[in-house]
């Protein structure tokens, strides 16, 4: 078994599917096997993926795990000589798995890889390569000299912005979302630490590696990451969670500093929380009390890029919900340009949802035609026509 891939998934149903699409493509002719961990989703998850996708194995937990935890439930079962931890809310173009594990197989130093994460315009995420949060670089993030100062070796460490997008180099924490691991390396350094429910466990995870003599490594092949789909970030849940993780790291890797620098150090930490928290608070309230005067938000268009045969289905998608939408009939020809030819045509102060058919787009070409995109109003959408749905970044349309 060369790789066993797992999904850990909590209520986005549809967004898990489009990602099951992708990998199908993906590990074409590759011996591998994929899990799926619900933790215990509300929304029929495993009900409706069980039958559509009969070569994943589903876990359907009776309660939360956390992400670490059931992790390891699948990692306990894998087989494959790779183990890659790939969110739900992402799709992986038909070409990224095969490139990243020829990468690792020649580079046996390897313990983990990442890879160049694009957000729903095209860019570039950040989170795609980072450095170790060590309390000085954590201080720079903190303060803002990491946003002031990117380019810099000592103050942009964070994101190690500094490094080239378009060439493999070495990096110091891969991100959760795409994480390929050697299994051996696994094996040594032990799986996800289960003190993590949810965010900084690919931090702590990736320090062990490099503490284990294993590099890690970040490959400039695309995925869509649709970023935070499966996470609530406006919750005081959310708070709570991410600067617990924070400072679980800080105590399992920091303890041996001394009593005056850690001190600074967690106050800075429970002062970042409460000032998240007071203005999650403050907002909330304002708005509820009717304080701030509500913009009304202009409504998105479509630009649906679709088969001749399709055509039809798009049509009445858009009219049964109401959609401002223009209609492309595209062919096999058209798929290396993708909407580019198009630009001159969309609003440059509205939202417009280019909408790709994945009967005739495939994912990789979809990554490409946005990979650098001009128009950062200009976002990525698809269009299932087995389904009828319309995923982006903010719905799913059925």
């Amino acid at each position: 078994m060369k790789i066993s891939v797992i999904i850990v998934n909590y209520n986005v149903r549809y967004y898990l599917e489009q990602c099951l699409l992708s990998l199908r493509k993906a590990l074409a002719d590759i011996p591998s096997e994929v899990f799926v961990v619900d933790n215990h989703s509300r929304d029929g998850s495993v009900e409706y993926l069980r039958r559509r996708f009969r070569e994943v194995t589903f876990v359907a937990s009776t309660h939360n795990l956390g992400f670490a935890r059931a992790n390891n439930f699948a990692i306990r079962k894998a087989q494959g000589e790779y183990v890659l931890l790939l969110n739900p809310d992402t799709f992986v173009g038909e070409e990224t798995i095969r490139e990243c594990l020829d990468f690792m197989d020649g580079h046996p130093a390897a313990g983990g890889l990442g890879v160049k994460m694009l957000k729903c315009d095209g860019d570039k995420a950040m989170e795609s390569r980072r450095g170790l949060p060590s309390p000085l670089t954590a201080f720079y993030k903190m303060c803002g000299l990491c946003g002031r100062y990117p380019q810099s070796r000592r103050f942009g460490k964070y994101y190690m912005s500094y490094l080239s997008w378009d060439e493999p180099v070495q990096i110091e924490v891969i991100s959760g979302a795409y994480c390929l691991l050697r299994h051996t390396a696994i094996d040594k350094i032990g799986m996800l630490d289960e003190d993590f429910f949810m965010y900084g466990e690919d931090i702590d995870l990736s320090y062990r590696l490099l503490k284990g003599g294993f590099e890690n490594w970040y490959l400039p092949v695309s995925i869509l990451h649709y970023k935070g789909e499966s996470t609530h970030k406006s919750s005081f849940r959310y708070v709570h969670v991410f600067y617990e993780a924070m400072l679980i790291f800080f105590r399992k890797h920091y303890r041996h500093l001394s009593f005056w620098i850690s001190l600074p150090i967690r106050l800075a930490i429970y002062v970042k929380a409460t000032i998240a928290l007071v203005q999650m608070l403050l907002g909330k309230s304002a708005h509820s009390m009717g304080f701030f005067s509500v913009k009304r938000k202009k409504e998105p268009e479509y630009l649906f890029l679709c088969s001749g045969k399709n055509l039809s289905s798009c049509r009445r998608l858009a009219d049964n919900r109401g959609l401002t939408a223009r209609f492309v009939e595209c062919s096999v020809v058209d798929r290396e340009k993708g909407h580019e030819a198009y630009l001159d045509r969309l609003s440059s102060d509205t939202v417009t949802y280019v909408v790709y058919d994945i009967s005739l787009f495939s994912y990789g070409d979809i990554l490409r035609a946005f990979e650098g995109n001009p128009r950062k109003n200009v976002l990525i959408g698809t269009f299932n026509p087995r389904n009828h749905i319309l995923i982006t970044d903010q719905e799913v349309l059925r």
